[in-house]
């Protein structure tokens, strides 16, 4: 892995990070700040860049590149999607990392470092910026839970039928 400093002009994103979602929903000085306490993290495929169990205050953002999430070795998902979020929750609940996030191809990522946006923008001093930091992870969050819930009365579902299905099988066995 290789870190390297994001260093830009206020006022001035480059194409690549005007169109995250995660930063689009951002005012400009508070973009900025978010800005200056980031850097890139840049992957080769198989570094895991978020390690299960451990505690961190970083939260990544995918640029480019394939990602993949498991679980005590097993694999959750994979995304290629631009602006996905990872480690938001363990970074804002000071909890240990749920999963873990390892580059399945080259990848860059943008690395916010909460502790250290915390240091340049006390939370106590700072109530606007932190409830559009907040309003922002609440609607990942809120999504996440949608979709999750999706899946789950999807999966609920076929279980139910299965079930139904063995019932007539057993019935028609006896």
């Amino acid at each position: 892995m290789k870190e390297y400093a994001y260093i830009h002009e206020e006022g001035k994103l480059p194409p690549f990070l005007r169109d995250l979602p995660f930063l689009d929903s951002f005012e400009e000085s508070h973009l900025n700040t978010i800005l200056y306490s980031s850097y890139f993290l840049e992957c080769d495929p198989d570094e895991c860049f978020i390690e299960e169990g451990t505690t961190d205050s970083r939260m990544f953002v995918l640029l480019t590149g394939t990602v993949r999430v498991e679980k005590n070795g097993e694999l959750l998902a994979k995304t290629t999607s631009p602006g996905e979020l990872f480690g938001e929750i363990a970074a804002f609940n000071e909890e240990s990392r749920s999963a873990s996030v390892i580059a399945e191809t080259h990848t860059l990522l943008l690395v916010i470092d909460q502790k250290f946006l915390q240091e340049i923008k006390p939370v106590r001093d700072n109530g606007s910026f932190y409830a559009a930091v907040y309003s922002f992870l609440a609607k990942i969050m809120a999504n996440r839970l949608r979709a999750t819930s999706t899946e789950l009365a999807r999966v609920e579902k076929e279980l139910e039928q299965a079930r139904e299905a063995l019932a007539k099988y057993q019935e028609g066995a006896a």
